[in-house]
């Protein structure tokens, strides 16, 4: 049996979504820039796929910009708002502790640049709060950036009321909804969100492709120059075969939510259910607001990595984290910030499924999870020194 339980780190690309592409690929390959009827078609299309998305986003298409992924429109949207506060001479910029590394790893650029960036403390429940928010907003503050859905545990954020707080602050909302797209609806006008990141892979669509939505008047500060594409905001011929993809797989899930919701909620809870009846376990994350579709776990007295090989030879794909990270020894940054100590945080497992998962194989990853948490505890001196009460258990 082999069955795939990774898609937080990617999704197999839908039919849709491959079929949109192939056009683009031989008969309107055209450079949309060239003034000839070959690029004039591909111009379309490209003019056609902004619409679309935007309609799928609740804005305006000038409002879209095509990016290479997730990572970029993060890198792109939060370098722009820090200009934009710099300008004013505002320099603090609120997030949390468990953000994405795309948008972490920008905050140490602006720190060395004179910004001053306030991590907030996550619950142990995987959330924030918007009094948390309102709180940290200072008068210097130019940007509030907060992920919609947290890549690793999978804890959804309230999104809309940290979108109306910022707004009423006058502050810049981003929020990198990278894992949120196609599996929660939004509407950014509804939920005052100023700026948003989207990746196509984490969805059915093809990788190397993204969006940011920018609310009209916001300026953005280019990074990749060269050119006068996307209205001079980001260089370099756009990628026509995979933005058609982006826009029929975005589509198609965006149209099957609801449906896939409820399956895949279903599933989700068997699996949490099942692998809560292994001693010492604990779910990360709140049981509830969470990703239909994930799953994430801790198991003490384990490794994590001998967990995902042992797993891989019974046919199932799964991660400890995010696969941006994963050839780290350091344990994820997202479960120290929910208060998971080292040791636990190291025995941790994140299964994300798809509309294509069944009640049958969750049934056998149930039984294959336990098999192994038993066999590498068997084999462990660690489990020995807790069992023996050398060492206390922290997961009770």
């Amino acid at each position: 049996m082999n069955i795939y339980l990774d898609n937080a780190a990617t999704t197999k690309m839908s039919q849709t979504a491959i079929a949109a592409m192939l056009p683009y690929m031989d008969g309107i390959y055209g450079n949309p820039s060239s003034l000839h009827s070959a690029g004039q078609k591909a111009n379309e299309a490209l003019t056609s796929a902004r619409e679309r998305i935007a309609t799928l986003l609740g804005c305006e298409p000038r409002e879209i910009t095509f990016t290479s992924g997730g990572s970029e429109a993060d890198n792109q949207a939060i370098i722009s708002a820090a200009k934009l506060g710099e300008e004013k001479g505002k320099k603090h910029i609120v997030s949390t502790a468990f953000e994405h590394h795309a948008v972490l790893h920008t905050f140490e650029k602006l720190k060395k640049a004179g910004f001053d960036i306030t991590l907030l403390d996550v619950h142990e429940n995987g959330l924030i709060t918007p009094d948390q928010v309102t709180d940290a907003i200072r008068p210097d503050t130019c940007l509030v950036t907060i992920m919609y859905a947290n890549n690793e545990i999978g804890t959804v954020q309230p999104i809309a009321e940290i979108g109306a707080i910022c707004r009423e602050r006058g502050v810049l909302f981003h929020t990198d909804a990278v894992q949120a797209i196609g599996h929660l609806h939004i509407n950014v006008k509804e939920q005052n969100i100023d700026m948003l990141s989207l990746s196509a892979h984490k969805f059915h669509g093809p990788k190397g492709i993204g969006v940011l939505y920018a609310r009209k008047g916001i300026r953005l500060t280019t990074l990749i120059e060269g050119g006068a594409q996307e209205r001079g905001k980001r260089a370099g011929t756009e990628n026509i075969p995979a933005i058609m993809g982006m826009v029929a797989a975005m589509e198609e899930a965006c149209a099957k939510i609801d449906e896939n919701a409820v399956k895949l909620t279903a599933l989700r809870d068997k699996l949490i259910a099942g692998l809560s009846e292994i001693p010492h376990a604990i779910l990360n994350g709140d049981e509830k607001q969470r990703l239909p579709g994930n799953v994430s776990f801790c198991f003490e007295g384990i490794e994590g990595e001998s967990l995902l090989l042992l797993l891989d030879d019974k046919g199932i794909c799964a991660s400890s984290g995010s696969a941006c990270t994963s050839g780290s020894l350091d344990p994820s940054h997202v479960l120290l910030a929910i208060g998971r100590i080292h040791d636990v945080a190291h025995g941790s497992l994140r299964l994300s499924l798809s509309a294509e998962n069944t009640e049958e194989e969750v049934a056998y990853i149930i039984t294959a999870v336990k098999e192994v948490v038993e066999y590498l505890r068997s084999i462990s001196p660690i489990w020995r020194d807790l069992v023996a009460g050398k060492k206390e258990f922290v997961i009770k």
